[in-house]
């Protein structure tokens, strides 16, 4: 639930901080009535998402139990490259994001209505369609049980509601901060999926070494406990790893997490000509 909770809040967070920088845009331009067209985008872009997660959870359970474990393994692994992207993305561009998407929207506008509902659909989109895979591959990684979907609406609601109050001035986030801090979270827990994409892949008899272990500490980590509940949530910590996992986990985190956290570089300003 946590894990999913957090992707939830993250990419939640990301897709309201992007309506609600459309909307803002367009009442302070006074264009209230491109509105609704605007909701019509976002409402397109929330159906697709649903759908394609509805989609491949039908499409697996039509396969036998190794096409099951190839395509589960494979989405996982293209689901961790997609929120990798992500999270470098959003920390590089959070400063610009919001005049680029203003610059969108005014193109659009010249266009016509079909464009702004094309543009709004296109930026939600984005966001919905990487949550839906993540989302995918984090729920079958956590189990077959209600908890990951629990978590995940409730992520989606409170980002919901942490996007209306900064809209309506009530409080103030420090977004570089929470998108560094849910960043760091969000390598441990595609880590995780990383890994656990690679053991379907192993049972799927893609990859070898199913049956050779890192290590065995069932005993000291049992799964049903709710320590082994809370790190197989989380990080999606197996207390029986194959020694491919384990390779896979602490190589992604030692690359990954280094480069996420290093200091960004500067952008060099234009120089000023010298007045004559």
């Amino acid at each position: 639930m946590l894990g999913n909770f957090l992707i939830g809040l993250r990419e939640g967070l990301e897709a309201a901080l992007v309506v609600s920088i459309l909307v803002a845009f367009l009442v302070r331009t006074d264009r209230r009535s491109v509105l609704p067209k605007v909701w019509l985008g976002v409402g397109i872009a929330v159906a697709v998402s649903a759908g394609v997660t509805i989609g491949l959870a039908l499409a697996q359970q039509q396969l036998t139990f190794e096409a099951q474990e190839a395509l589960g393994g494979g989405l996982s692994i293209v689901a961790v490259g997609f929120v990798t992207w992500m999270i470098f993305w959003m920390r590089r561009a959070a400063r610009s994001i919001s005049a680029e998407l203003r610059g969108r929207m005014e193109d659009a506008l010249r266009l016509g209505s079909g464009a702004v509902v094309l543009m709004s659909a296109l930026a939600v989109g984005r966001e919905g369609l990487e949550t839906a895979l993540f989302f995918f591959t984090a729920a079958q990684a956590a189990g077959q049980t209600t908890e990951p979907l629990i978590g995940f609406l409730l992520g989606i609601a409170v980002a919901v509601v942490l996007a209306w109050l900064i809209y309506r001035g009530a409080i103030s986030l420090d977004l570089g901060r929470f998108f560094t801090v849910t960043g760091v979270l969000l390598v441990f827990v595609a880590a995780g999926v990383l890994a656990y994409g690679v053991h379907d892949l192993q049972e799927a008899a893609i990859l070898p070494g199913l049956t050779t272990l890192a290590f065995d500490v069932s005993a000291a980590v049992p799964p049903d406990s709710w320590y082994g509940t809370l790190l197989k949530g989380i990080f999606n910590f197996s207390p029986q790893t194959t020694v491919l996992e384990a390779i896979v986990w602490v190589g992604y985190v030692a690359v990954v997490l280094p480069l996420f956290l290093r200091p960004q570089r500067a952008r060099p300003t234009p120089a000023t000509s010298a007045a004559p």
